[in-house]
């Protein structure tokens, strides 16, 4: 048996929607994180994008376990002495663009380099039910049927 190891020409990328409402958050970036990646597949190439294209919806109805949604804090820098600033995640799920909790947490989950800039650009996330996508005729994966902890009720 002979290893494969895929050319970028030889990639076939799908499109995979996926309802991110109810489910917990660490647990739908890291089935993201493999998709993205392409680990899912027989022919994975760790040096090539293989992954699919993978679309997020409902991003404002995730779910953090715990007391996370009060407790946990992301942190930012202005690039001026003392200007680290923090936000909880409530203050982001609630506000404006709250489809940057699972951006973050999809991004922390891949490895970093000039392939990690290439495929986060496969990654879209909405927080509303709509998506301009619909022309790629993406497949929907059901996140909570792979796992009953997947999803928060």
């Amino acid at each position: 048996m002979k290893t494969v190891s895929l050319k970028p020409a030889d990639v076939e990328k799908k499109w995979v929607v996926i309802d991110a409402s109810g489910l917990v958050v660490g647990r739908l970036a890291s089935v993201v994180a493999m998709r993205l990646r392409g680990k899912h597949k027989a022919a994975y190439t760790p040096h090539v994008d293989c992954g699919d294209n993978v679309i997020i919806i409902n991003a404002e109805k995730v779910s953090l376990t715990g007391r996370k949604r009060e407790q946990k804090n992301y942190y930012h820098h202005t690039g001026f002495p003392g200007g680290i600033k923090e936000r909880s995640a409530k203050f982001i799920l609630e506000g404006r663009f709250p489809e940057r909790i699972v951006e973050k947490a999809v991004e922390r989950m891949l490895p970093r380099g000039p392939l990690f800039r290439q495929i986060l650009g496969n990654l879209r996330v909405y927080k509303g039910a709509e998506h301009p996508h619909a022309a790629q005729s993406p497949e929907a994966l059901d996140v909570a049927a792979l796992n009953s902890k997947n999803k928060r009720v």
